[in-house]
């Protein structure tokens, strides 16, 4: 990393706040094991459904786990989930986009009819009814997620094949013999690689926030789950012990804020004009 763009992120104190957190929550995911205090799953029902204190600083939940160990662990399910969400969402939207672009006729419009039917569902709704077909689970959601989520990609990579199949550069590897996949896979995508970027970094937390809700609804992990998503909606059932519900909805917000700021910032990195002004 250059020290330039050091420089560029530094003048952005949002996008390096979000940074932090984010670094921070991975760092404890990985290293839950050794930072959480008590066994996630462990039961203790004579210590069911204590307020915060000194042996429990986040309290106790209805079994009597340990809520801080489960938050911290929940780390480990949402946050590889919405990267893996978004990751196989790019990878076919970026495929199905680029083809469709850079091909075009009938091609183009048989991918796009298709892409649009998926559109045509709000993304949680679709999902929703996806994965109560699969069934309640870790993977049936992120699956149900992945099969919603790639339309956007393929328009939007769509668009930046056609805007960028006719520069001067394309034209000169047609003219030296270059293949068409050699063309639209080494000449053109790399160039449509920036407002990807941004795109699934931002999706990042909105993947997060909605594998969050499927787990709400009983979509998600089985009930024993350390999930942020499931422990807030065992909260809805005792509204009156507050920490329930406001520690795990707190760690959803602090990284979905996070992931906006990022993507916040590297979509004025890869604007000229704000990146100019952060120079």
């Amino acid at each position: 990393m250059s020290r330039q763009l050091l420089s560029q992120i530094g003048r952005n104190p949002l996008m390096v706040v979000g940074l932090t957190i984010a670094l921070l929550w991975i760092v404890i995911s990985l290293g839950a094991g050794w930072i959480a205090p008590y066994d996630p799953l462990a039961q203790d029902v004579m210590s069911r459904l204590q307020g915060p204190t000194d042996e429990h600083l986040f309290g106790t939940d209805q079994l009597g786990r340990d809520m801080l160990s489960r938050v911290l662990y929940g780390g480990r399910i949402s946050l590889p989930s919405g990267l893996l969400v978004v990751g196989s969402a790019t990878v076919v939207g970026t495929i199905f986009g680029a083809l469709a672009g850079y091909v075009g006729g009938v091609w183009d419009e048989l991918l796009m009819r298709f892409t649009e039917i998926f559109m045509a569902f709000p993304i949680i709704i679709l999902a929703m009814a996806i994965a109560a077909a699969l069934g309640p689970s870790v993977n049936n959601a992120v699956i149900a997620m992945a099969v919603v989520w790639w339309p956007n990609y393929a328009r939007v990579v769509r668009s930046l094949v056609i805007s960028v199949k006719s520069n001067e550069y394309v034209e000169s590897a047609r003219a030296i013999g270059a293949s068409p996949g050699r063309i639209l896979f080494r000449t053109i995508l790399p160039n449509c690689v920036a407002p990807a970027l941004v795109m699934a970094t931002l999706d990042i937390g909105n993947a997060i926030l909605i594998f969050a809700g499927l787990s709400f609804l009983g979509l998600g992990p089985e009930p024993s789950s350390p999930e942020w998503g499931r422990m807030v909606s065992d909260g809805i059932d005792h509204y009156d012990q507050w920490w329930l519900s406001t520690f795990p909805g707190l760690a959803i917000l602090t990284v979905v804020m996070a992931l906006n700021f990022i993507g916040d910032g590297l979509r004025d990195l890869s604007d000229p004009r704000t990146r100019k002004k952060l120079g």
